[in-house]
Parts: C-alpha cells; sequence; structure tokens
C-alpha cells in the first residue's frame, strides 16, 4: 500500500514549489488583483428584472418553492400560512441578523419565534442570504455570530429572506458584491470564514439511483423574495 502521508507531502511540496517560482508567484499574484471571469452565459447577461425571473424559475426547477411578498411585513403571515399548508409545527429559529429585525413577527402571535443557531430540535429555520444567482437559482449565504451556519442544514425546512436588490446574474457578480463590500462584517474587511451556495434542497441520487430529498440536509427550501 502506498505511503498516504508521503503522496500527500509530495503533491503539496510540487504545489509550495510551483507558487515559489517567479512565474508561478507573478501568475497568482495577477489572479487574486484582478479575478478573471470564465466563460458567462448569455441568460446570465440581461436586465434586473429579467434575472429575477430567471433566478425564480431556475430556483424552482431545482425544487424549491419561491414566494414572491411586497415587503418584510409580509413575512410572518407567509411564514406561518407555509408551515400551516404542510401542517408543520408553527415553531420557527431565526437567525439573530439585524438585517432581519424589521420583521413584525408580532403579527402573528401564533408562531413560536426563537432566536439563535439551530438545536436538535429545531424543525424550521429562517436566515437572510448574502445574494441570489440568477445564472443556476444559488441562494449565497455568509457564515458569522449574527448568520450561525446550522440553520441552513439541520433543520428539516430552510425558510430563506431574499431581497430583489441582492439578486445578481452570475457567481463572479456575488463574489464581486461580497468584496466590495468589504468582506460583511468579517475581521478588518476579511471574508467571512465560511461561504455556503446553496442550489435547492438537499439530495442525493446513490439510493437505486432515485432522487430522495432532505439526505445531507434540509428536505425543504422556500425562498421569500422581497421588494426592496
Amino acid at each position: 500500500m502506498a505511503d498516504t502521508g508521503s503522496a500527500r507531502a509530495q503533491i503539496l511540496g510540487g504545489i509550495r514549489k510551483a507558487l515559489n517560482s517567479a512565474e508561478g508567484s507573478e501568475e497568482a499574484r495577477q489572479r487574486l488583483a484582478t479575478h478573471p471571469r470564465n466563460l458567462i452565459p448569455a441568460r446570465a447577461q440581461r436586465p434586473h428584472d429579467e434575472q429575477v425571473e430567471l433566478f425564480a424559475a431556475m430556483a424552482t426547477e431545482v425544487s424549491a418553492t419561491v414566494e414572491l411578498l411586497g415587503g418584510m411585513e409580509d413575512v410572518p403571515g407567509a411564514v406561518a400560512d407555509y408551515l400551516a399548508g404542510l401542517n408543520l409545527p408553527a415553531e420557527l429559529r431565526v437567525a439573530p441578523d439585524a438585517a432581519l429585525d424589521a420583521i413584525p413577527w408580532d403579527r402573528r402571535p401564533t408562531l413560536t419565534v426563537t432566536k439563535g443557531r439551530a438545536r436538535d430540535s429545531d424543525g424550521a429555520s429562517l436566515t437572510g442570504a448574502f445574494a441570489g444567482v440568477a445564472e443556476t437559482g444559488t441562494l449565497m449565504l455568509l457564515s458569522g455570530a449574527e448568520r450561525p451556519t446550522t440553520l441552513n442544514f439541520l433543520p428539516d425546512t430552510h425558510i430563506v429572506v431574499l431581497k430583489r436588490g441582492q439578486i445578481v446574474g452570475t457567481m463572479e457578480d456575488a463574489w464581486d458584491r461580497l468584496r466590495a463590500a468589504g468582506g460583511e462584517g468579517g475581521a478588518n474587511g476579511a471574508l467571512p470564514r465560511t461561504v455556503n451556495f446553496i442550489t435547492g434542497p438537499s439530495r442525493t441520487g446513490d439510493i437505486e439511483m432515485r432522487i430522495e430529498l432532505g439526505a445531507h440536509g434540509p428536505r425543504r427550501l422556500h425562498i421569500l423574495l422581497v421588494e426592496d
């Protein structure tokens, strides 16, 4: 059996050697400075209103559900109705995110809302998102004290509040927006520890080649698309 430790050391050594060479270092510096883009599909290069429509269509295609809301004041009712429609408990674990403070939860007193990281007993969570990628219907979520990553993956039902203005055409656009925001609250403007890209609910096709939802995370992803 090959020595996996030795093979790993050889691979990492080769990478270090390439990066330390004059050519490798210059190429790496240029890529970090310019953020070169890959080929951008034409479907992502369209006016913003059409990008919003594309995002909703692509998210629906990957088994997420999308609901259009007029404002943050509509979120409590939409959440309560969504949970009731699935015969789920009216209990919600919410990210302690200042961006969600404008949600008037008292409008639906039958909802039990608590804040913090996800617990084993939490069946449904609600978080914000940093961006939505129209090209693929993907959500970009950042980790942080106000945005516990556990809320994205542990509960069976994940509800995400996304504003229309947060939708961009491509993943490259989303990264540009994050860099421009200085890492969105990271230490000294650094990027957050974790950036999660979520496209639809969790799924696997490993079981007899059948798609099963909820294998490695939430089985439901519901996106509340809110007017700015």
